[in-house]
């Protein structure tokens, strides 16, 4: 069942990363889109837990990676702490409750969004921190958070379906050992 789960989840990367690069760059408002990747990372972190949270967030950030002409390992390493950060809240909080990934989402976009800003602007001699907060930062964030109302019903529901299967699974008396 856990090569299930880990079909399941490498599918939803690589969904999420078709649409966030063809659907949403389409839906973009004012060259803003939602960060699709980061929803998946905060979302299984905060559901599954510190392991799953840093797996799923360096395999998002590598993809995102592969995909941009940046420098090879800095989303993957963007990505695996903030997965870290939200698997940390995963035995603090319910995950039913829809407020805790909202804030862990805006929380973790403002985090992103500051660290590429400063090693992609600021290290480049660009010091227009608060323009670049104001336009870019915040409204990605507003975005995200949005979309993250939109998905997490979703993935919590797939994430309950395979846990249940597992259980099941674990409770078979065909493959008790």
């Amino acid at each position: 069942m856990r090569i299930q789960r880990k079909v399941v989840t490498l599918l939803l990367i690589l969904i999420c990363a078709i649409l966030q690069g063809t659907l949403f760059k389409a839906l973009s408002i004012g060259s803003i889109s939602p960060n699709l990747l980061l929803i998946l990372t905060i979302s299984f972190g905060f559901m599954r837990g510190k392991k799953n949270g840093i797996w799923i967030g360096f395999c998002c950030g590598l993809l995102k990676d592969l995909l941009s002409d940046g420098l090879l390992g800095f989303y993957a390493l963007v990505y695996l702490c903030i997965g870290y950060a939200a698997g940390c809240c995963c035995k603090l909080f319910y995950d039913e409750e829809l407020r805790v990934p909202i804030i862990l989402t805006a929380a973790g976009d403002l985090v992103y969004g500051g660290l590429l800003y400063g090693m992609q602007y600021l290290m480049r001699g660009r010091v227009q921190f608060y323009y670049y907060f104001g336009r870019i930062i915040i409204p990605e964030m507003i975005y995200t958070v949005l979309m993250t109302v939109l998905l997490y019903r979703l993935l919590f529901n797939i994430n309950k379906r395979l846990t249940e299967l597992e259980m099941k699974e674990r409770d078979s008396i065909w493959l008790r050992k």
